[in-house]
């Protein structure tokens, strides 16, 4: 790098520690301002002015000269060090300005000790309104002002000067020991004491080239090389200088991790190349390996692997290192992944000590053993929430958990004579148990290590996503935390007459806040799973980790979240069952059954939210997909009902020929027409990137301005046709929309039914049939002949391009020739049959009421352009017959 390379010997001396020069030189100017302050107590201080000097070219600059003006410091020019001398004054500090810090004028005016500083530092200054920052070294852009860095692994001095002397140009400090006021360390290699320091305090670890890009963009305002998207271009990867091999995976695992290892900037060798540095193996199968390894290569559990990618760097082989079962080396192997670091958080750490002491009481884990891969791909919530579900089907229910055998408060009484209640009951508190232990590792395991600050590596997920993720688990498990203990209360003291049905009802009002956000939204809490697993490498390491230890059962995160769906129709069969054997004298049989309802209507509720949500997500959906969509069809009584595709088979609301896209909502129409360009793209709230918007929109129309439905016979020359009559609220003339269905998977004759029986809905008219009619194709000059034709498409291209140049040198718009007028009005009698033959072609399907003379409310109003190209019929036909 030509503009970084040439260097003064006086470099040298910037490899002390800058930071204890730094401290000398505010240390002797304190000194020195005391003397000062203390000798001259009764005397008048002379007032000394900083004067920028504008050294050669910076004179000519005019966005420099404009800045200084701004901050308002006298300033001079000088074009050689001959004029140096005659600057010098009492009144004045100079402050040199240099453009370039490499030229002779630079390196003389660097061994009289003046402040040399770079235009762009005088640039922020103005911007920002700030004072001329003080630096006892030249100072060309503050790119790097508070950061504190430290050096590792450089053999060739000039690099290291080198580094060093453009670090102290952009403001930055030098540490000699790296320890936690050390902000970055730069590594020319991946072993070392600095290194392993770094690794422990969670120190980014960069490249040299850093700090080369960093001052190559020394001239960019308001740059600091400190921001995550331009520092994590160049940290040193987890696997750089390592080459790996792998032992003991499947195929498809060992195809994923060498994937892996090269994204993380490592390289894989097979196994017993001696050019590899690690051996990575599969403690669980491998129980001999197959060859001598050399004292050059490490071999390693897979958790060194998974752990260095989680936190970002290379980890310490030596904790990790393979080991034969049963021996005493393996055991005092301690993992070093945690992401846990001290919280001052009154509020976690409570629930820390609850999650710690609900760990003690259970001994046993309450997991089934691991199901198959495929199982969490399977999973859905359609039958989730059936009440006829098994309960908890996968646990063990021989095994009693430790918190009931041996309680902390008293070990439970069995009674002489175990009656069928108490072993309902006691499952009941099991399966309670078991499943508060699920909670606990959830929060415990995943979520409170993915909040925690100060990870190794920086956050593994986003807050939002975290929050996507977990939900409201922590409140389900406040809630089945004191489930659990009341029914812990009532197993120890155990009594035919206690009831297990009040301690539902007393915290039925509890589930129904907690349980639906959790439920409705679980759906999205999977895909984020899987899209945060496939896109974050470090998030996947996480996952691997945890999902293999024993408090998991080996099973996948998705897999432990689904619990929570399963939990309440579980806990309604055992209550179900329990008042089988609950005698009818028993008071407990009617609050059970008392139970049993707030359940239901938990989970009916659940379900009821469940819809509306995915009602509201659908909207969201269609406002996303269409450009200009109003903001008013967000409504909270509002839900998609249908969507069709088409083709517009008049000139209104669009050409002929151009692809509608249909949106029925409950209550109001969206038509859209598909955009000819698409161009950008949209960034949601959640920092998530959409695509753009694939319509456009035309009108967002109120079902009641829909008059009458047209069922257009199939023709030789007319295949799935319909229109619709519409009249604008503003206007006395009807308007004919007439399309062509293309969507093959609803048939027109339901579409028309369903339209017709929200368009009823909305006029609250029970005869929805009366609405549709149906009409032969001629009299509306309908067709749908050469709609995909070549010839058809360039026409339509010829035609719109025609329209625009016409509007363009047009001052006056004339309306094209008006539809042929298609309704007679000598058939003006209401609930008259029309005639078999005759002008119209129009047969009623049955008996009709008039629509025309209803007043139509308004959602808003029709676009001018209905009122400039309405596609009239006669004024005189008020009433289609």
């Amino acid at each position: 790098m030509a503009d970084s390379s040439v260097l003064t010997s006086t470099e040298i001396t910037s490899l002390a520690d800058s930071s204890i020069l730094d401290s000398k030189v505010t240390e002797t100017f304190k000194e020195n301002l005391c003397m000062t302050s203390t000798s001259n107590i009764d005397e008048e201080m002379p007032q000394i002015e900083t004067r920028l000097v504008l050294v050669q070219e910076a004179g000519k600059q005019e966005e420099l000269v404009t800045a200084i003006k701004e901050i308002k410091v006298p300033c001079v020019k000088m074009d050689s060090m001959e004029e140096f001398g005659g600057l010098d004054s009492p009144e004045f500090e100079n402050v040199f300005v240099v453009t370039d810090f490499q030229n002779s004028v630079f390196n003389d005016l660097r061994k009289t000790d003046s402040r040399i500083v770079g235009p762009p530092v005088i640039l922020n200054c103005a911007q920002k309104g700030e004072p001329l920052p003080f630096s006892c070294r030249p100072l060309y852009c503050t790119s790097m002002l508070n950061l504190v860095l430290c050096f590792t692994g450089f053999r060739k001095k000039e690099e290291l000067v080198n580094l060093v002397t453009l670090v102290h140009h952009m403001g930055g400090v030098i540490r000699k020991e790296c320890n936690s006021k050390v902000t970055h360390l730069v590594a020319n290699c991946t072993q070392g004491e600095k290194f392993r320091i770094a690794v422990s305090l969670g120190t980014p670890i960069m490249k040299p080239e850093w700090i080369y890009k960093a001052w190559e963009r020394r001239d960019e305002q308001c740059f600091c090389a400190a921001v995550d998207d331009f520092r994590n271009e160049f940290k040193v990867s987890p696997f750089q200088d390592c080459i790996l091999s792998f032992l003991g995976f499947s195929d498809e695992e060992k195809k994923s991790m060498e994937e892996m290892t090269e994204m993380q900037g490592g390289s894989c060798l097979p196994v017993g190349d001696e050019r590899c540095t690690h051996l990575i193996v599969e403690e669980n199968t491998v129980k001999e390996l197959p060859f001598e390894p050399s004292k050059k290569l490490f071999v390693v559990k897979q958790e060194w692997f998974w752990g260095s990618i989680q936190m970002d760097a290379r980890a310490g082989e030596t904790m990790y290192l393979y080991e034969k079962t049963n021996t005493p080396e393996l055991k005092k192997s301690v993992s070093l992944l945690s992401l846990s670091t001290p919280n001052s958080n009154r509020k976690r750490r409570r629930l820390r000590e609850t999650l710690a002491q609900l760990s003690r009481e259970t001994d046993i884990s309450p997991f089934p053993p691991r199901k198959r891969p495929s199982a969490e791909h399977s999973l859905s919530i359609g039958s989730l929430l059936d009440i006829s579900n098994t309960p908890e089907s996968s646990i063990h229910y021989g095994e009693t958990p430790k918190s009931c055998s041996k309680s902390s408060r008293s070990s439970t009484p069995v009674p002489p004579k175990q009656s069928a209640r108490w072993q309902v009951a006691k499952e009941l508190y099991q399966t309670e148990s078991n499943y508060v232990n699920i909670l606990a590792t959830i929060i415990q395991l995943f979520q409170v290590p993915l909040e925690e600050e100060g990870q190794r590596g920086g956050p593994i997920l986003a807050p939002e996503e975290i929050k996507t993720i977990f939900g409201s688990i922590p409140d389900i498990f406040d809630v089945h935390m004191k489930i659990k203990d009341d029914l812990e209360d009532l197993i120890v003291n155990w009594d035919e007459s206690k009831s297990i049905g009040d301690i539902f009802l007393k915290y039925s009002k509890d589930l129904v806040k907690t349980y639906p956000p959790f439920v409705n939204f679980f759906e999205m809490s999977k895909e984020t799973i899987i899209k945060c697993e496939r896109q974050k490498p470090r998030f996947h390491a996480f996952l691997k980790i945890n999902q293999a230890k024993p408090e998991c059962g080996r099973q996948s995160l998705v897999e432990l979240l689904i619990r929570p769906v399963q939990r309440l129709p579980s806990v309604a069969l055992l209550l179900n069952d329990l008042k089988k054997h609950t005698a009818d004298e028993n008071p407990d049989k009617s609050t059970l059954e008392k139970a049993i309802g707030s359940l239901k209507e938990v989970m009916t509720h659940i379900n009821e939210d469940k819809r509306k949500t995915e009602a509201q997500k659908q909207i969201f959906d269609v406002v996303y997909e269409v450009d200009g969509c109003p903001a008013n069809l967000l409504s909270s009584h509002r839900s998609l009902v249908q969507r069709v595709e088409t083709v517009s088979l008049g000139e209104y609301p669009c050409d002929r020929g151009e692809q509608v896209t249909l949106f029925l909502f409950n209550d109001c129409l969206e038509i859209a027409r598909k955009r000819h360009k698409v161009i950008g793209t949209f960034r949601s709230p959640h920092d998530r990137t959409r695509p753009p918007a694939s319509l456009k929109h035309i009108h967002l129309m109120p079902l009641s301005q829909i008059k009458k439905v047209l069922d257009i016979r199939e023709t030789e020359d007319c295949h799935n046709a319909f229109a619709l009559l519409v009249r604008p609220p503003t206007e006395q003339a009807n308007v004919l929309l007439s399309f062509q269905m293309t969507s093959e998977e609803l048939p027109k004759e339901n579409w028309l039914k369903m339209l017709c029986r929200h368009v009823a809905n909305t006029i609250c008219k029970a005869d929805a049939e009366n609405l549709m009619y149906m009409a032969d194709p001629e009299s509306f000059e309908v067709n749908t002949k050469d709609m995909d034709s070549t010839l058809s498409r360039a026409s339509r291209a010829i035609k719109k391009t025609s329209k625009k140049v016409t509007r363009a040198f047009s001052f006056s718009k004339t309306p094209k020739r008006a539809l042929r007028i298609a309704l007679s009005s000598s058939h003006s009698s209401e609930g008259r049959s029309p005639p078999s033959s005759g002008k119209l072609g129009v047969s009623r399907l049955s008996s009709t009421s008039s629509l025309a003379g209803i007043p139509s409310p308004s959602l808003v109003s029709l676009p001018s352009f209905f009122e400039r190209r309405s596609h009239t019929l006669s004024r005189s036909t008020t009433h289609l017959i």
